[in-house]
């Protein structure tokens, strides 16, 4: 006998208003998420979608990660190829893709820039990228410091698919894509791991990327010392 688990009231009602608000927003675009088309859309009255998200904020950002949680879902089960810098394409692709083909959730995350304010979804997909990065960085692959090159992938690869979407299709170049990621990676990578014989920079870079892993320094000494790698590899 197969035991089933409860779903509280509360929680049906928040995924039926989170599937009603994404149904309005791929119908009507961020327009139509206004607090009285997602009530009636999903059957209930206003004030509970206050009591469940705070404000219209909230509920745009739990509608932004309804819509990015097929994405992630994709990025985790992409797993690892064994080659960092392959594993940064494939994330970069992915990335593109999702943007292309959820067009309307992307811009819901990231078309609406607002001064220190990140949607929730949109920080867990950078926190994948820099994983990744600094798996690229322990591989002795960067040429810069993981913090730069973390945003110098994520800004370059976010306008990308933004320029995209604002591009009709039928005007679109499909080569963008790739030849911004090649154009990024010949910035951040270097031509092969030389651990032993590279540069100062790339043995910084590296030494920082395993720094959270000895036990021989104080919190304030490896604080103290990331920031001197990070100069180092910036320089």
């Amino acid at each position: 006998m197969v035991t089933k688990t409860a779903t509280s009231p509360a929680a049906e009602t928040r995924e039926r208003i989170l599937r009603a608000a994404a149904e309005l927003l791929v119908a009507e675009g961020r327009d139509g998420l206004s607090t009285r088309a997602v009530s009636a859309a999903a059957g209930v009255q206003p004030p509970a979608l206050y009591r469940l998200f705070g404000d219209k904020d909230g509920l745009l950002d739990a509608v932004a990660a309804y819509g990015f949680d097929e994405y992630l879902t994709s990025k985790r089960a992409m797993g690892s190829t064994g080659d960092a810098v392959e594993d940064l394409r494939r994330g970069w692709d992915l990335h593109q893709e999702f943007g292309l083909s959820r067009p309307e959730f992307y811009v819901l995350m990231y078309g609406d820039a607002r001064k220190g304010r990140t949607s929730p979804a949109a920080r867990e997909a950078e926190a994948m990228l820099r994983e990744i990065i600094e798996r690229v960085a322990a591989a002795g692959r960067l040429r810069v410091s993981v913090e730069r090159a973390a945003r110098l992938v994520h800004a370059t690869g976010m306008g990308v698919v933004l320029s995209l979407i604002a591009t009709p299709e039928a005007e679109r170049d499909l080569e963008l894509s790739a030849t911004a990621r090649e154009t990024v990676l010949s910035r951040i990578l270097t031509d092969a791991p030389e651990p032993a014989g590279s540069a100062l920079p790339e043995r910084a870079i590296a030494l920082r990327a395993g720094l959270a892993e000895t036990t021989t320094l104080t919190d304030a000494e490896r604080v103290l010392m990331a920031e001197w790698l990070d100069r180092i590899a910036d320089a």
